[in-house]
């Protein structure tokens, strides 16, 4: 049987990062990241919007060359699954073959929650989440005029924006009276609702799919709740993730929607800490609510708090996992940058003009700015994450004008 030091289960932004920290901090043991996928860790971010625009080759995404990894001598197992944790004999399967390992990292990510309708099988559905998927995706872009997209999140919204800058004739389906309704405040969401129709868009809220129609083995349609049909070519979901913890569950590990970990990452089994977008953690910007973040902080802080850990030798010696989160989202000619939690929000400060397409909102809870968006304002975004370390409780007209510099209010 094959054991290393150190196994990572996953190959996305958590994963890489957790081998690149090992080797930065003089880590000599060995180490295998196992991934699902075929290709070498990449960005999963750039996907949605210049991937898929074609603005960006697959080989400007990955995290680090082919070089790298071997010059670390970090084994790539690619293509390959794990079914099965054992954490009392220190093995993972792959299959019918046992890994063995000292330490283990699940940083497995999620995969694409799925339509349970009729039809939802249907070629011409699609998923946003991996090189695969966008590259059957783009596939059938040619022969492609009507996309329906399901989910008015940033996946949804991003990918409906470089479609209709493609040329496509674009619906966005929300079944909430917002777009962007679990992540911003109405102001957030009704700028963007305006901006995507503006540009061409058809944004309907408060609406629910039925099923999905089609002819032969093809989508033709999208039937809402009222029979309605929506003709369609090409239809993408972006209606969140399912963690992809399963087999660390049947192994005993203590979670749910994700696997719990302690303030240093560590699930409920010995040896085994958890990672990224399937870490369900108690987060210090979110009151200490149990959350899990998806995004790519997240993934490389937590990566590398637990290589902290295991380099301190497991013990509680190292600093808990306490960072700032942060987000990005870019649509048409707007960069979004988020820095907090905006969780339990009680109040907001518009800053600037949105009309100007250069402003911020801010989040406050108590008084306290808890988080800011900020739409084509980085410095604010820059100057902001100063408040939201600091817990600031600055004065409401204060944050609202934009002469005043966010950096004298902490």
């Amino acid at each position: 049987m094959t054991r290393y030091d150190v196994v990572i289960v996953g190959a996305g932004h958590a994963g890489a990062q957790a081998a690149i920290a090992l080797r930065q901090a003089k880590f000599a043991g060995s180490i295998a990241v196992i991934g699902d996928e075929p290709e070498l860790p990449y960005e999963r971010p750039p996907l949605s919007k210049d991937y898929l625009a074609g603005e960006k080759p697959f080989e400007r995404l990955l995290i680090r060359p082919a070089a790298f990894w071997e010059e670390r001598d970090v084994a790539m197992l690619l293509g390959q699954r794990v079914t099965a944790v054992d954490a009392a004999a220190h093995t993972v399967s792959v299959g019918e073959t046992a890994i063995g390992y000292g330490h283990l990292i699940w940083a497995g990510g999620g995969s694409p929650r799925r339509l349970t309708c009729s039809g939802h099988d249907y070629a011409g559905v699609h998923s946003v989440r991996t090189r695969a998927d966008v590259d059957m995706l783009m596939t059938e872009l040619a022969t492609t005029k009507r996309v329906v997209v399901i989910g008015g999140g940033y996946i949804g919204l991003e990918a409906a924006a470089v479609l209709t800058k493609l040329g496509k004739h674009v619906t966005v389906l929300e079944a909430q009276d917002r777009v962007l309704a679990r992540v911003a405040g109405e102001q957030l969401s009704r700028f963007y609702e305006g901006d995507h129709r503006a540009h061409g868009v058809a944004v309907r809220l408060g609406v629910m799919v039925s099923s999905i129609e089609g002819g032969g083995d093809r989508v033709t349609g999208v039937r809402l709740s009222d029979d309605e049909i929506l003709p369609a070519d090409m239809v993408i979901v972006g209606i969140g993730i399912i963690p992809e913890v399963a087999a660390l569950i049947a192994g005993g590990a203590e979670g749910g929607n994700g696997v719990d970990v302690d303030r240093h990452c560590r699930t409920s089994l010995p040896h085994v800490f958890a990672v990224g977008d399937c870490a369900l953690h108690a987060n210090d910007f979110a009151d200490g609510a149990p959350i899990r973040l998806e995004s790519v902080q997240n993934a490389n802080d937590q990566a590398t708090c637990v290589v902290k850990v295991i380099a301190a030798g497991n013990t509680d010696d190292v600093a808990p996992y306490h960072a700032v989160p942060w987000f990005w989202s870019n649509q048409y000619d707007l960069k979004l940058q988020t820095v907090g939690l905006s969780i339990g929000y009680d109040d907001t400060v518009l800053r600037g003009d949105p009309a100007s397409r250069s402003f911020s909102l801010i989040y406050l809870r108590g008084g306290k700015v808890i988080a800011l968006d900020c739409v084509n304002a980085t410095r604010d975004y820059v100057q902001g994450k100063g408040l939201v370390v600091a817990g600031s409780s600055p004065d409401p007209a204060r944050l609202a004008d934009p002469e005043q510099v966010l950096k004298d209010l902490v």
